[in-house]
Order: structure tokens, then C-alpha cells, then sequence
């Protein structure tokens, strides 16, 4: 049960006249991941800054880091390669475009695309 008067939410407000101020928490909301139907990857070869070794990029992933790791882990396990998962992108070792996009259109993700 949370009080309503709780002052260690409102430290930085001095006084309000205003009965129906509401006091703003700078918690942030969890994101929700997208349905599979209505993520727009984008699937793309990147060979910048990597030492001439290229790499497959999944991007536009919205959703929560617990469901981007879990799909990267699926992609890297489907493909027998590394790479890793951060800020909504996903990075394979190698050059697996058409193998990605096979897969992500099996499990669901209609509208991902090769650029």
C-alpha cells in the first residue's frame, strides 16, 4: 500500500496551491516488446569499424532486453555462430542475411527485410 503524502517522492517541490497537482516520480516504465506480427526488422551486412570481418545486423527490435536476448540467442543457435545483444540490435558473425530472414519469417516476424 503506498501513502499518499510519501515525502521522499517530492523532494524537489516546495509548495503547491493546486489540489489536484500530482507529484511526477522520474521512474521509468518498462518497455513492452511488440507481437512478433508488427516488428519491423531490418536485416543488413556490416563490415565498418570490425577489421574487414563482416557481420549480420538485426535491427529496429522494440521491445524488453529479456526478449532481445532470447531472440539472439535463437538466431545464434540456429545458425552455429557468435554475436551478441544490446540496444535493440543483434550481431552475428558472418554473413547469414538470407538464413535470418528465413527463420524470423518461420517464427513470425512477417514484415522483416534485407537491406
Amino acid at each position: 500500500m503506498k501513502k499518499d503524502n510519501d515525502w521522499k517522492e517530492r523532494l524537489n517541490v516546495v509548495y503547491s496551491t493546486n489540489p489536484d497537482f500530482s507529484y511526477e516520480s522520474e521512474e521509468e516504465e518498462e518497455q513492452s516488446t511488440l507481437p512478433k506480427e508488427k516488428q519491423s526488422l531490418r536485416i543488413e551486412l556490416d563490415k565498418r569499424n570490425r577489421k574487414g570481418k563482416s557481420v549480420t545486423l538485426i535491427t529496429n527490435f522494440i521491445g524488453t532486453d529479456d526478449d532481445l536476448q532470447d531472440l539472439a540467442k535463437f538466431l545464434k543457435t540456429r545458425c552455429g555462430v557468435g554475436g551478441s545483444a544490446r540496444d535493440g540490435e543483434i550481431l552475428l558473425q558472418g554473413d547469414f542475411r538470407q538464413k535470418v530472414l528465413d527463420l524470423l519469417q518461420k517464427e513470425g516476424y512477417a514484415k522483416s527485410r534485407v537491406i
